[in-house]
């Protein structure tokens, strides 16, 4: 009876994550930011080289001429000109695109130009700007690139979502299109069938962005920022709020659920937009603005995979008793180096079992919080590299803070303290695991 109510629980729960991981609008963003992710990378690397190897006044500046450098940082410039500065118009394809796929709109490309038309409509085209020595004037006739960049990624989302979601019913409208008869190119046929449902959607976010702007006097960025990313960053960026979510993410995993399904849309568009300000501010010799972003959660708790599962595979290669554990863990190495747990977690397995989901669950946790107090008192430099999610372990913390060879040392102290924190349940799992064979003989 009581492995009967255990199972149904379970079944309970795995019924809820996946009826979450399938809800559209939220299924839309995950796969939108694995698609932007490569871009992310590309700036990572850019500012790595740019301002730990080209650095004029760094090591290499003692073998090469300095204003030589400063000539070839131009490159790395003008790639973080082509990823950094425009994020949220990438962003904002990015979502058309994976909404016109949720809801299986075929039309991809009307979707996504409307939405970054949308997107432009809604942009203020003006900026100050404050000439040496002489006072702050308005330049009209410009996109600011704070609101291309990290800082207007939320109205790429809203943009990306509701423009798309409006331009697609309206299309699906027949009223709505435009009939035409003869031998006529299919690409002409498609631009005239969408040609209304385009007026009407920009026409409304020009409507609404002239409202906002009479009732509030500012732009629909700012009043979103106000109202919506500012509290939400608050929230999910924080260190409480962060853990809060991360093991919410990891308990799905445990579950079945990949954690991707929680935090890739409620954790990824606020670190990534923290991690960007952090490559920005780094690029220009600025004070790094945040602790926490996308980086830092890749670089302390996922470290062997989900779960920071490298100190699981490392307490059952020394501290285990059973042959099988240890046969499984020689499968789900060389993954783990390269941070893919999915091997041991569903092969050991973590999934559906209690005993190991709790310090799958714990672990990050701990990493996490050791990991950004000893960011706040200045144990180790800020993480302002955006590395892929695949370097391994304290390679990645002396990377992702540009060189700092303490985070890598932090990673190894960690590693071990994780060791520990996933023994005893090894021990009872292990326990469980003879019982249930006993009982099954």
């Amino acid at each position: 009876m009581g492995q009967t109510k255990k199972d149904a629980i379970f079944e309970k729960f795995g019924m809820i994550a996946t009826k979450l991981g399938n809800q559209i609008h939220l299924r839309t963003l995950r796969d939108a930011f694995a698609t932007f992710m490569p871009f992310m990378m590309l700036a990572g690397f850019v500012t790595l080289i740019n301002y730990v190897i080209l650095e004029p006044t760094g090591f290499m500046g003692k073998i090469i001429n300095p204003e030589t450098l400063t000539t070839i940082q131009q490159i790395g410039v003008s790639i973080a000109n082509g990823t950094l500065s425009i994020t949220t118009l990438l962003v904002v394809a990015a979502v058309s695109y994976h909404m016109c796929v949720s809801r299986n709109y075929t039309n991809h490309i009307a979707a996504v130009l409307v939405a970054i038309s949308t997107f432009v409509v809604l942009t203020p085209m003006k900026t100050m700007f404050t000439p040496e020595g002489g006072s702050p004037i308005e330049v009209s006739g410009v996109i600011p690139v704070t609101h291309t960049g990290a800082s207007g990624m939320f109205v790429g989302i809203f943009v990306g979502l509701l423009a798309t979601e409006l331009f697609i019913k309206l299309s699906n409208n027949e009223k709505l299109q435009i009939k035409l008869s003869g031998n006529i190119p299919p690409a002409v046929l498609k631009s005239f069938n969408v040609l209304i449902p385009i007026m009407i959607t920009v026409t409304s976010f020009a409507i609404l962005s002239f409202i906002v702007n009479q009732l509030f006097n500012m732009d629909v960025n700012g009043l979103i920022t106000r109202v919506i990313t500012g509290p939400l960053s608050k929230v999910t960026t924080g260190l409480p709020g962060f853990l809060l979510i991360t093991s919410i993410a990891n308990l799905f995993f445990g579950f079945g659920i990949h954690q991707a399904v929680i935090s890739g849309s409620l954790l990824d568009p606020f670190l990534i937009q923290n991690m960007q300000e952090n490559m920005s501010a780094y690029a220009n010799n600025e004070s790094i603005p945040h602790i926490i972003n996308m980086a830092f959660k890749d670089t302390f708790a996922v470290m062997g995979g989900s779960g920071n599962t490298i100190a699981l595979l490392i307490a059952i290669f020394i501290f285990s008793r059973r042959k099988d554990y240890k046969d499984f863990a020689k499968l789900s190495v060389t993954p783990a180096i390269f941070n893919i747990s999915e091997p041991i977690i569903f092969g050991l397995p973590i999934v559906f079992n209690i005993s190991l989901i709790i310090p799958f669950v714990l672990a990050p946790i701990f990493s996490l919080t050791v990991a950004y107090f000893a960011t706040a008192v200045g144990l180790i430099n800020h993480v302002v590299v955006q590395i892929p999610w695949t370097t391994p372990p304290i390679i990645s913390g002396f990377l992702a803070t540009g060189g700092d060879w303490r985070a890598a040392v932090l990673q190894i102290l960690i590693i071990i303290a994780s060791v520990f924190i996933y023994l005893p349940f090894l021990r009872v799992d292990e326990r469980v695991t003879a019982n249930m064979a006993k009982n099954q003989d």
